[in-house]
């Protein structure tokens, strides 16, 4: 099992985060149940596979073979089912409103077509998706559509403060709210307003997601915080550790270090890729 993430153009770049082709040759009744708690929305293009989600085990569905799915603010539960071959991306939250008219906080753990919301558009993507032989080909296709969902839209450019706001909670998930807003120039209901339509969330609720990744990447082995990061992202006591990890991946912290959690552990070391600028 393994996904190939890539760059998008530099024309793209204040859009998507990545471009990823994701490929798994298993049994067909092979199943892979785990976890995602994504910071962005993602779109895939399910060209092999089902792939089905849901609150809880007893709840997955499946939203068909082009998914739109919003950021996480809590873990949201996925089963995987036979080979596997998707092509998709990662949306900045300081490019949705240049790709979406909704508001992200109505997809926010959800799962669900993305022909819901961009047509035939959709089924233009995942119709040539599937047809195509190469990466290469597959990313081309991935940012012609996205051009042309620009160019529906009209909105060719990012939201500036939106894209600070995204690196501020990358860097710095300790952050008080109302320092992160003055280092953007916003007032903190600005900011909660905005991080609602474009992250999903508010930003108090995005700090503590981020700081839960920051310390599971710890964990897990998958960064090398030095002691004084390490440090500030400590939490007040035992509890406190405990109650962050039961909220955001339903264990407590030994219990994640030894869970066997293929796609959020994958999730968890393209972030700190993408952090550490080592995508293709």
């Amino acid at each position: 099992m393994f996904s190939r993430n890539y760059k998008p153009s530099a024309k793209l770049a204040p859009f998507l985060r990545d471009i990823h082709v994701f490929e798994a040759p298993l049994p067909e009744t092979h199943v892979i149940e785990d976890f995602l708690l994504a910071e962005t929305a993602f779109v895939r293009c399910l060209i092999k596979g089902d792939w089905r989600g849901g609150d809880a085990p007893e709840e997955l569905s499946s939203a068909g073979y082009s998914l739109l799915s919003g950021a996480n603010s809590k873990p949201y539960q996925v089963r995987l089912t036979g080979s596997l071959n998707n092509v998709g991306f990662a949306i900045r939250p300081g490019g949705w409103r240049a790709l979406f008219t909704q508001s992200h906080a109505i997809f926010a753990d959800q799962l669900l077509t993305l022909e819901q919301v961009w047509g035939e558009l959709a089924v233009t993507l995942f119709n040539e998706a599937a047809a195509a032989q190469s990466d290469e080909q597959k990313i081309a296709i991935v940012e012609d559509v996205i051009t042309q969902r620009l160019d529906a839209i009209g909105v060719h450019e990012a939201d500036e403060n939106m894209a600070k706001f995204e690196v501020i909670a990358r860097e710095d998930s300790t952050i008080r709210i109302d320092d992160a807003a003055d280092q953007i120039g916003m007032s903190v209901r600005s900011l909660e307003r905005h991080c609602k339509h474009c992250f999903g969330l508010s930003p108090k609720a995005i700090l503590r997601r981020s700081r839960f990744l920051d310390m599971a990447a710890a964990i897990r082995g998958l960064s090398s915080p030095s002691d004084q990061a390490l440090a500030q992202l400590r939490y007040f006591d035992e509890s406190h550790l405990t109650k962050e990890f039961k909220r955001f991946s339903h264990m407590t912290p030994g219990q994640f270090k030894e869970a066997n959690t293929p796609l959020q552990t994958a999730g968890i070391k393209l972030r700190e890729e993408s952090r550490s600028g080592k995508l293709h």
